[in-house]
């Protein structure tokens, strides 16, 4: 009994001392925000809110080795987070939710913007968010109203993006249930390259073509990487696109 009595106060005492650092790091948080944390602090911040003992700060820093950053983490599937000795159900969960939540606060930010001809920042900074970390490629459309308001936002297509694999027909098929006025196209390229590559740069040429026959604006097209994006707008591509858009309507007028 007295074994155990001695190894209870033990066990007590570090519970306590694990509450009080968790109560520095939450009025640090409360004063300061994130600014000062390292990245192993803010993911032992986020520990705290899933476990009601126990030292998070060993079990944060495991996170982080194994997946580099607090993105990192944040990005993880749930079974690969729990590779991580300490990091369960609950855990995962509470980081799952945290990734959600960002993802939800930018598709908000971003639908609540008039959108500019080229990319806005909050359309960038949700693609970032939604398609960054994504492992394989997916495209997807922002579909907008005459005032160039966001109405909504799908991924259309899974997998890698061919010409053959993105149907035009498809795309403003979507179009014309939502009344759309204008499109913003973006696809991800999980190697972290955003240069066009000629399959893009054929299926952007494609969809303009599509839209000019339906009086659709395509505001442009932007490729994700984890870090950095590419803009069709930004760098003039979009209007060589709409050049031969131009350039084939005529050559069909003037064959009458």
């Amino acid at each position: 009994m007295v074994v155990y009595a001695f190894v209870s106060g033990k066990r007590d005492r570090a519970d306590a001392s694990h509450r009080e650092h968790w109560k520095r790091l939450r009025e640090r948080f409360n004063q300061d925000g994130l600014a000062g944390f390292h990245s192993y602090e803010v993911i032992e911040l986020l520990l705290t809110l899933a476990r009601t003992q126990g030292d998070c700060k060993d079990i944060a820093k495991a996170a982080i080795r194994a997946f580099g950053s607090v993105r990192g983490v944040l990005d993880a599937s749930d079974e690969d987070l729990q590779t991580v000795v300490g990091v369960g159900p609950v855990s995962a969960f509470t980081f799952r939710l945290v990734r959600a939540v960002a993802e939800y606060y930018y598709g908000e930010r971003m639908k609540q913007d008039t959108i500019s001809l080229g990319n806005s920042q909050a359309v960038v900074e949700y693609l970032r968010v939604s398609m960054g970390s994504l492992p394989r490629e997916s495209f997807l459309a922002v579909f907008l109203d005459a005032q160039n308001r966001p109405i909504c936002w799908e991924t259309l297509f899974r997998g890698t993006l061919t010409s053959s694999a993105v149907y035009p027909r498809e795309v403003f098929k979507r179009v014309l249930e939502l009344n759309a006025a204008a499109v913003i196209f973006a696809h991800n390229h999980p190697s972290g390259c955003v240069e066009p590559s000629e399959n893009d740069m054929q299926i952007t040429s494609d969809l303009v073509l599509a839209a000019s026959f339906m009086d659709v604006r395509v505001l442009d097209h932007i490729i994700v990487g984890a870090d950095t994006h590419y803009s069709f707008a930004d760098h003039g591509l979009l209007r060589e696109c709409s050049q031969q858009a131009l350039d084939f309507h005529e050559s069909r007028r003037r064959r009458g």
